[in-house]
């Protein structure tokens, strides 16, 4: 005893160096970070970018070739249906031009002539098979004729009616050959000016080019549009637009304005395109056409927004960050921080967003999920919270 009293200073020392030995040597606690499981509203969304249109867009062409005349017209500026927009005056025909032109109304005329003889032709017959039809009727009634005889007169009169009204249909549309052949004759002569009307009513929402200039047949000119009337354009990977249908929701952001914007999916391509990606990726898109619930005045035609097309929603579920999840074997795992300590949880997972995933079983609201767990974790190491 009296020994231990003289050496119990240097025992106590050794105890306290043998501990802090081992606190040395133990493993450090991994530093990581947390989230809170909790209720919530969890939506399931396919984002992309969109663009802003008017709902009914018209490109008004040049319907000759010719010399276009400066646009007084401005961007923004109003237009009724049937106003002139724009002034073309038309180009010369060449020799060659000319007679190919000619011709076709030589062809058209020689079309309508014998348009018109058939028609006299089925005309006479017609007329002859009735007057056979009356005389057939009359000697049926008195007993000189079969009444098959009167049946079969009538029949060949409906016969040569219908043969008299297909020969008038072609006359018709030899009529209209001829007219569609006259009609580039008639506005080809030097000097003629052919005015070009709005085919509706709205504003020009761009034009191609205000300056005087020669313009082909069919080059587009400006185009039309109502800007109170507006949609969204969607254009989203073909495997996501077999989730999408008309009528779903969809959130609007980033379109410069405070909030988000309401819409509803009206359409759904049913053909796909191909697009290359900004990594030179060939991908097959769709687009997708949304309504605005309430569009603002300040958005306009090929404005950009991003979309978020609500494909499922719950109200009030138990979730966490998707980056608390990981795989473990076939199913899905998180930890959860207990005592200072990180404790495997296997989860099962129910919507899953790219923010965050539903926990059916597993947790409870309360529990601190790691965030971005690493390979330095495993079932009881110690950590230490951010």
């Amino acid at each position: 005893m009296e020994w231990l009293r003289r050496h119990a200073l240097w025992i106590a020392l050794g105890v306290l160096l043998v501990a802090l030995l081992a606190w040395a040597l133990l493993p450090a606690a991994v530093p990581v970070e947390t989230a809170l499981a909790e209720k919530g509203a969890l939506e399931v969304t396919i984002d992309e970018d969109g663009e802003v249109r008017a709902h009914d867009r018209y490109v008004v062409a040049a319907p000759i070739a010719g010399k276009l005349a400066r646009m007084t017209l401005e961007e923004g500026d109003e237009v009724q249906a049937g106003q002139g927009v724009a002034r073309i005056e038309a180009s010369p025909l060449s020799v060659r031009e000319r007679e190919e032109l000619a011709g076709r109304v030589a062809a058209a005329q020689a079309q309508v002539k014998e348009a018109e003889q058939r028609v006299a032709h089925a005309q006479a017959d017609f007329e002859q098979a009735r007057r056979e039809r009356v005389r057939s009727e009359q000697l049926a009634a008195k007993g000189f004729l079969p009444s098959q005889a009167a049946e079969q007169a009538h029949n060949n009169e409906t016969t040569q009616r219908n043969e008299l009204d297909a020969a008038r249909y072609r006359l018709q549309s030899a009529q209209a050959d001829l007219r569609a052949a006259r009609a580039p004759l008639a506005v080809s002569e030097a000097g003629t000016v052919l005015a070009v009307h709005a085919p509706a009513t709205g504003r020009v929402l761009r034009i191609v080019d205000k300056s005087e200039r020669v313009v082909a047949a069919g080059a587009p000119l400006l185009t039309l549009g109502d800007p109170a009337r507006l949609e969204v354009v969607i254009d989203v990977l073909s495997s996501d637009a077999v989730k999408i249908a008309p009528g779903m929701p969809v959130l609007l952001d980033h379109w410069g304005g405070p909030g988000v914007l309401h819409g509803r999916v009206r359409r759904v391509d049913p053909a796909a395109f191909t697009k290359v990606s900004a990594l030179g990726v060939e991908e097959q898109r769709v687009n997708v056409v949304v309504d605005f619930t309430s569009p603002p005045d300040t958005l306009g035609d090929g404005y950009r927004v991003e979309g978020h097309v609500v494909i499922a929603a719950k109200a009030d579920v138990l979730k966490v960050p998707s980056t608390c999840l990981f795989r473990n074997g076939d199913g899905w795992s998180v930890y959860v921080v207990e005592g200072g300590r990180a404790r495997l949880r296997r989860v099962t997972v129910g919507l899953h967003s790219a923010q965050d995933a539903e926990i059916v079983t597993g947790l409870a609201a309360g529990n601190r999920v790691v965030r971005h767990p690493s390979n330095q974790l495993s079932d009881g190491v110690r950590v230490k919270v951010l």
